[in-house]
């Protein structure tokens, strides 16, 4: 490693050599880390592909997963929601306790209480949690898919953001198979309502029960509405919104 001096400040790669801004000032080294195909075949790193086939197979699941509930997952997300969703399905392709090392994997893992326990409860939306947002209790009926939340207060259930008139909810009864990348989903209609202190239950009922093999996972989705004039809108472009995955099977 050299320090770059003169008044040309370079920051980049150039040839064999790399130049870079540190708190040293500008530095340059030259370029340096193993080759692909050492990686690929060298028996010192056979741990390195180990690692990397398990990582590939956990980030292949997690867009698995995002692709199945993508139509609710556009109105409640996070900016870093695909890196979160597959640092989840790492740390359940680690129940997997039968696989060869290198060969762990999700649909594996998922099948023990413990990779179902810590799916369960992943919220899309970081900026939005449901145990933040829901105070009410709820039930998840595993043969239906149906979600019942008996005598819900909106006023006093639910932690809304200022400015918001009406909430929504929706839930989805998903069927996802991790061995074989397939996936069925179906729907509740949405319930909308004010938010003001009538009581009420408020029941989701998927439209049917998804086919298909694998796990059962059911989402709800909550959103949030500013009414002016009449008229509903999104409220911060949904923000606020939230999508859990309440239950796995």
């Amino acid at each position: 490693m050299a320090k770059l001096k003169g008044i040309i400040k370079l920051e980049g790669t150039l040839d064999n050599l790399t130049f870079y801004k540190a708190k040293e000032g500008y530095l340059v080294k030259t370029k340096g880390g193993v080759s692909k195909e050492r990686i690929q075949n060298d028996p010192a790193f056979e741990r390195t592909r180990e690692n990397g086939s398990e990582f590939g197979s956990s980030a292949t699941s997690g867009k698995l997963l995002r692709t199945s509930v993508r139509n609710l997952m556009i109105r409640a997300k996070d900016n870093r929601v695909s890196s979160r969703v597959t640092q989840k399905m790492t740390q359940i392709k680690n129940f997997d306790t039968t696989s060869v090392r290198g060969q762990r994997n999700v649909a594996t893992g998922l099948a023990t209480p413990e990779g179902k326990a810590s799916l369960k409860g992943l919220d899309f939306n970081n900026r939005a949690i449901l145990s933040s947002v829901l105070f009410a209790p709820f039930t998840v009926d595993g043969a239906t898919g149906e979600i019942v939340i008996p005598n819900l207060t909106p006023t006093n259930d639910i932690a809304y953001p200022i400015g918001a008139t009406h909430v929504s909810f929706a839930s989805a009864y998903l069927k996802v198979d991790f061995a074989t990348s397939e996936s069925t989903i179906e729907y509740s209609p949405t319930i909308n309502i004010p938010i003001d202190t009538t009581s009420a239950t408020q029941t989701l009922t998927p439209a049917g029960v998804p086919t298909g093999t694998g796990n059962d996972i059911y989402v709800l989705l909550v959103e949030f509405f500013q009414e002016i004039n009449g008229v509903q809108y999104p409220l911060k472009n949904g923000a606020y919104n939230v999508l859990n995955i309440v239950e796995v099977a």
